[in-house]
This record gives structure tokens, C-alpha cells and sequence, in this order.
């Protein structure tokens, strides 16, 4: 569901956009809070919860993790972080990446990441699947690889090919000029790779998180697979700004560094011994 948000986030606010600079913030507003009435009228919780054992805090939860010999969740928490510090980084700077590097205008730059996003979604059953066909850690392991290699793609190949057009394709793609039809580009296709690599990745994650502990720690662990990935959603757009600054503004490195991260995250995935699909 928070990639079909994304879609919307992308596609629709980058038309937006292109009327108004202000609408996608009013899009923004309007569906927070359509979504907080939502909750409000329609989930209902019971007014006391039968605890059947002792159910500790995230800190508590935290020490048991670092601990463990088997250090197989401090790994893939780890491993989290830093998969998480190459794409959060890359998402957020993006606008900026297309205006300094492509040449495209932020509307467009929206768009490409709306091919990422579409793709995303759509593959993600399919990723769940694999997963539990396959296993998630080599499942997770081979959607990093395709993430690197399409970043090495990107950051490699000439600005001029990767806005050369594809084909005629509705809604995703780059408007290459004023009054045309929405036109996939290379750099459109690449994302779409890009965006189903990322679907192996993050809809195996969490399902890994959970599967290793037991019902009464679903939730804290629950809670620390989204400190490290929020951890990192806040470390990384920082840290890579300051690669970016210090390169001359150069926003193409941000697609050699985050390889990087992605090499570190299979490096401590490959340690990871638990968590996989009960069958």
C-alpha cells in the first residue's frame, strides 16, 4: 500500500505540479487527512488486550538482539540500514539528480520515479513468492544485486542515452517535449528494473524481521525494523548530500556510493541463518 501511495505521490502530484506548485502539497494534506478519518471511523481496537506473556520494550528487545551468539538479526538489521541508506538517499535527492544530471524538469524526474514505483507494486506478490519459493535471504541477496548493477548502469551510461526515447507507453515515462505523449526512456526502463529488484528486497524484509522471534516480540521487533530503516532514511539523504557537495555538486556519484551500501548489506546478509518461510 505504500508503494501504490508513492504511485500516486509521483505520477499524479507530478502532473500536478506542472499546473500548480502548490497542489501536491494540497494533494499531500487532503490525503493525510482522509487517511486519519479513515483510521478514526473505521479500525476498531479492544479496550483491554489479554497478555498471555511479559512482552518487552524495544530496548530490551534491542539487547537481546546484540547478544544473541547467532547474530543472525543484528545482521539483517544491520543489513537494513544500509540498503536502505543507498535508496532513501537516492529517493530523496532525486529531484535534484534530474535537474543538475539529466537536464529534465522536477515533474519529470517525478515521473521516473513513478516507473520504479508502478513496477514496485507490481511485482510485488510475485517477490513474495519467490521468496518463500527460493528463500528470502537469497531472494533479498539478488535484488540488491540487480539494484547495484542497474545504479552502475545509470551512473556509467551518457546522460544523451539514457534520455533516449523507447517507446510510446501512457502515463510513466518523461514528456521529452512541450505537447508530446509520454514517451519511456532508457533511464525510464532502468527504474522499472530497478523498482522490481527493490519489490525482492523490501517485501521479503520485514517477513524475515518477524519470522525471527516469537508472537509476544511481533511487535518490538516489528518496531526495530523501522528504527533502522528509518534510522537510515534520515542518515542517508545527509550523508550523500555532503558526497554530492563535496564532488562539485556532481549528483551522479550518488550512483557509484550507493553500490556501496548495497555490497555492505549483502556482505552481512550472507551471515543471516534464520528467518526464512515456514513451509
Amino acid at each position: 500500500m505504500g508503494g501504490v501511495g508513492f504511485i500516486v505521490a509521483t505520477l499524479v502530484g507530478a502532473n500536478l505540479y506542472e499546473m500548480n506548485k502548490s497542489y501536491p502539497f494540497w494533494m499531500g494534506s487532503i490525503l493525510v487527512i482522509l487517511a486519519g478519518l479513515l483510521v478514526f471511523a473505521f479500525i476498531r481496537e479492544p479496550k483491554e488486550f489479554a497478555q498471555t506473556e511479559k512482552v518487552p520494550n524495544i530496548l530490551d528487545s534491542l539487547k537481546e538482539v546484540v547478544q544473541d551468539k547467532d547474530k543472525s538479526a543484528l545482521r539483517l538489521l544491520l543489513a537494513i540500514f544500509f540498503w536502505f541508506l543507498g535508496y532513501t538517499a537516492i529517493e530523496a535527492l532525486f529531484t535534484l539528480y534530474s535537474i543538475n544530471h539529466l537536464g529534465i524538469s522536477e515533474a519529470n524526474g517525478s515521473r521516473l520515479m513513478g516507473d520504479l514505483s508502478v513496477i514496485f507494486v507490481l511485482f510485488a506478490i510475485p517477490a513474495g513468492f519467490i521468496g518463500s519459493r527460493f528463500g528470502r535471504r537469497r531472494t533479498i541477496i539478488t535484488g540488491i544485486i540487480v539494484m547495484s548493477l542497474v545504479l552502475l548502469a545509470i551512473f556509467f551510461i551518457p546522460t544523451t542515452t539514457l534520455l533516449k526515447p523507447l517507446f510510446n507507453l501512457p502515463l510513466l515515462g518523461i514528456v521529452p517535449s512541450e505537447g508530446a505523449s509520454a514517451v519511456l526512456v532508457v533511464m525510464g526502463a532502468l527504474m522499472m528494473v530497478a523498482g522490481a529488484g527493490w519489490s525482492l528486497i523490501n517485501i521479503n524484509s520485514l517477513p524475515m524481521v518477524v519470522d525471527m522471534t516469537g508472537a509476544a516480540r511481533l511487535g518490538t521487533f516489528t518496531g526495530l525494523y523501522y528504527l533502522f530503516s528509518t534510522f537510515s532514511a534520515i542518515v542517508g539523504p545527509n550523508v550523500f548530500g555532503w558526497i554530492v557537495s563535496g564532488t562539485g555538486n556532481n549528483y551522479n556519484s550518488m550512483m557509484i556510493v550507493a553500490p556501496v551500501t548495497m555490497v555492505i548489506a549483502i556482505t552481512l546478509m550472507w551471515g543471516v541463518r534464520r528467518g526464512e518461510a515456514m513451509g
